[in-house]
This record gives C-alpha cells, sequence and structure tokens, in this order.
C-alpha cells in the first residue's frame, strides 16, 4: 500500500518498541510497530488484552516514551523530547476521550470543560466552553455536577472537553465501554460527528463492532505486534 503524502500523516512510527521491567528483567511489550496515520482520517485500534493497544496510544498521546524507535506526532517528534517537553507538545495537539470519564466531582459541566481551556491561556476560555457543551447536546446542562449526570451525559461532557482546544489529534478510549447498547450508540455517532465537525484524526481503541466499522481503517494488534492493518 502506498504511503500518504508525509505532509499529510498525522502520526509517523518506525520501529516503535516499549520495553518495561528493569535490565536484568526486560518485559517487551511493543517489538517494532511501523504505523502512518493520514491527518483527518478514522483509524480503530483492536487487539485482546495484552496485546499492547493502551501501550501504543500512550506512546502517541506523549503520556509514555518509546524504547526504541522514532515516533512523530502533529509534526512533533516525540521520540526525541523529554517529559516535560511532551507535556507541552500535547497541549493542543490532543484530546482524549477514555472509558472512565475522569471528571473532576467539584467542578460542574461547563467548569469541566472551562478549566483546562484557562489553563492553557484562552481568554474566551468559557464561551468556547458553553458551544462545546452546546454541540454535544448539553447546553441545558451547564451548571450540574458530574454526580448529577448520567453516564451517557458525563462522557458527552468528556467529549466536548477533549475537542475544545481544536486538537489535530482525537484519541479514545474504549469510549463505550461504561455504557449501555443504546448509549453507547448515541456516543458513537457524537464522537464521529465532532471528529467530523473538527477536522480531527480519530485513533479509537475499542471492543465495540459497531465502532470499528465505523472507521475508515481497522488495526489489529498481537503480542506488540501489528496482525492485520484493513479498511472495512
Amino acid at each position: 500500500m502506498t504511503s500518504p503524502d508525509t505532509a499529510r500523516l498525522a502520526i509517523s512510527a518506525r520501529n516503535l518498541t516499549l520495553t518495561l521491567g528493569t535490565a536484568a528483567a526486560p518485559v517487551p511489550i511493543l517489538k517494532g510497530i511501523d504505523l502512518e496515520v493520514a491527518a483527518g482520517s478514522t483509524l480503530a485500534l483492536l487487539g485482546p488484552s495484552g496485546s499492547g493497544k493502551s501501550s501504543l496510544m500512550a506512546l502517541m498521546t506523549g503520556l509514555e516514551r518509546a524504547s526504541s524507535g522514532t515516533l512523530t506526532v502533529a509534526g512533533a517528534d516525540f521520540a526525541a523530547l523529554g517529559e516535560d517537553e511532551l507535556a507541552i507538545a500535547r497541549r493542543g495537539r490532543i484530546g482524549i476521550v477514555l472509558q472512565a470519564f475522569h471528571l473532576l466531582p467539584t467542578m460542574t459541566a461547563l467548569e469541566n470543560v472551562a478549566t483546562p481551556l484557562e489553563l492553557a491561556g484562552a481568554r474566551d476560555a468559557r464561551e468556547r466552553a458553553v458551544e462545546e457543551l452546546a454541540a454535544v447536546g448539553l447546553g441545558h446542562r451547564l451548571d450540574h455536577y458530574p454526580q448529577q449526570l448520567s453516564g451517557g451525559e458525563q462522557q458527552r461532557v468528556a467529549i466536548a472537553r477533549a475537542t475544545a482546544p481544536r486538537p489535530a489529534l482525537l484519541f479514545a478510549d474504549e469510549p463505550t465501554g461504561n455504557l449501555d447498547a443504546a448509549t453507547g450508540h448515541a456516543i458513537v455517532e457524537l464522537l464521529l460527528a465532532r471528529r467530523a465537525q473538527t477536522g480531527a484524526t480519530l485513533i479509537v481503541i475499542t471492543h465495540d463492532p459497531e465502532l470499528a466499522q465505523r472507521c475508515e481503517r481497522i488495526v489489529t494488534l498481537a503480542d506488540g505486534l501489528i496482525a492485520s492493518d484493513m479498511r472495512p
């Protein structure tokens, strides 16, 4: 398969490895990942537990450093950056939606979305947070706290928080894992709609066949390597 134009790549990984443990007892997690992801595309990352999906996402989001190989994310050389530099590189480039919503319980929906924007220096943080919450159907729930929201509503807040900075890349780790089927379906539709509206590249770890089939590409990991790379 012809590689996308390098100028249009959101992610480029070459022989990417991750080894944990100690020098005396190394534990190889990723064993040489080659992956290119075109900007603006959607990719589902599948594989059994322990295959390396979450570890690969941790590298691509800059939350973990690779042991070896090269990794360029949204134009930044993640393999060459230290922890503080990775934190700076992530800011504004990457949005993350997790299975556990990770909302701050003492903050309202509006505050959960606006506060990260304020910390990043956005002067219009509150206005943008209002717009994002309205876009995910929660314009009427701005002043509600997480415990006053359903699971689906909390995930909508998490999606608004992730997309508010307009990141080039949006990562989702089992975004429907804690939701019932009907709510999960609604979240799938919302996540894909928001990705399309913002133009972000979407990479999602999922066991949800509906969500995987809605992505343009499905990459399956097994034992720390790419086992298959297909387009539905």
